[in-house]
């Protein structure tokens, strides 16, 4: 079968991952074409890649002869044209979460893809983790009952340029970072959320005041089956990237992500010391690899993406009402009230 032709549209932080990893790692597709429109960025892409095209406009991209499909990581706040625009070209999608930045636009994006018939993938890269996968399975097989809480943390070790946290462009730190926990929270207790509550805070990271974000936040969640949930997230875990879920059944509890990164303890007079993951691509690496090579044997062999516009509506759904509880110091909200 003739590789996949794959343009990546977006050269920033997540781009260059999703660059690197079709040029070396996916079976079975071709890093085709690089899209940024920032000069330098560009360049840097294409020393770094050498793709057969690297070009600034997305429309050029799009009509490139050859061209099957687009991975979209360009900032959040033009997903959903990129989507629409792709859709029509006829192309097949995979899409960095979320899908767009309202309700109204997400829905449209979904249209087109709907219209054109197009194969769609989210980027909810934990759902491809060795480690996440395996638990989904230990929960699938009853092995600790029926699902009772979901606890989740997502901690980034690092302030985030203001310019990227602002929230008309990225969304806020609840749907930007909160949508990979809120997809998991559904995807794990196998259960929709129904109703939310969330606080924010910000304490440390004073360059985010200017943009008017958060660094620190809860939420509360509450599942159709009457479960229960919390979501806690926060930029400044100096200490290292630090992602952990927990799972309690009626009849046990299933724990994913650890502290330590290498399995190596120095053992000294100052005590025990180990090491945490520094970022993405130490902790999930191979899960965006693993995603990637799942969209292109979709597409190749006709079969619908695991995690698709569904997917992304209902994280996104959760995260929205979530970031309108916060701004409303903590009232519930439904979910129906974001159809």
């Amino acid at each position: 079968m003739a590789p996949l032709n794959i343009a990546v549209i977006g050269m920033g932080r997540m781009g260059q991952i999703y660059a690197q990893t079709l040029h070396t790692s996916v079976v079975g597709a071709r890093l085709f074409a690089v899209v940024e429109a920032n000069p330098e960025a560009l360049a840097r892409a294409r020393a770094l890649f050498a793709p057969p095209h690297a070009l600034t406009s997305v429309d050029e991209a799009l009509a490139l002869p050859g061209l099957d499909a687009v991975v979209i990581a360009s900032p959040t706040s033009t997903h959903a044209a990129i989507v629409t625009a792709a859709a029509d070209a006829g192309k097949a999608i995979f899409c960095e979460k979320p899908l767009a930045l309202t309700l109204a636009d997400t829905h449209a994006a979904l249209a087109a893809v709907s219209r054109a018939r197009v194969p769609l993938q989210v980027g909810f890269m934990r759902r491809f983790d060795a480690a996440y996968q395996r638990a989904a399975t230990l929960i699938a097989d009853g092995r600790i009952g029926t699902p009772v809480t979901f606890k989740a943390i997502g901690r980034d070790p690092f302030c985030p340029d203001p310019a990227f946290a602002d929230p008309t462009r990225s969304g806020g730190l609840i749907l930007d970072m909160g949508i990979h926990d809120f997809d998991l929270a559904r995807w794990l207790m196998g259960a929709e959320v129904e109703r939310v509550s969330a606080e924010g805070t910000l304490l440390v990271c004073d360059t985010l005041r200017a943009v008017g974000d958060i660094d620190n936040a809860c939420i509360n969640l509450r599942f159709t089956s009457g479960a229960l949930g919390n979501v806690e997230l926060s930029r400044n875990a100096f200490y290292g990237y630090d992602i952990r879920t927990e799972v309690l059944g009626s009849a046990g509890a299933v724990l994913v992500g650890r502290h330590q990164h290498l399995p190596v303890v120095l053992l000294t007079r100052e005590g025990a010391q180990t090491d945490v993951a520094p970022y993405l691509q130490e902790r999930f690496g191979p899960a965006y690899q693993a995603q990637l090579q799942h969209f292109v044997e979709c597409v190749q062999q006709g079969r619908d993406p695991a995690v698709g516009g569904a997917d992304a509506l209902a994280a996104f759904r959760i995260g929205l009402a979530a970031t309108h509880s916060a701004r409303q110091s903590g009232t519930p909200v439904n979910l129906a009230e974001f159809a």
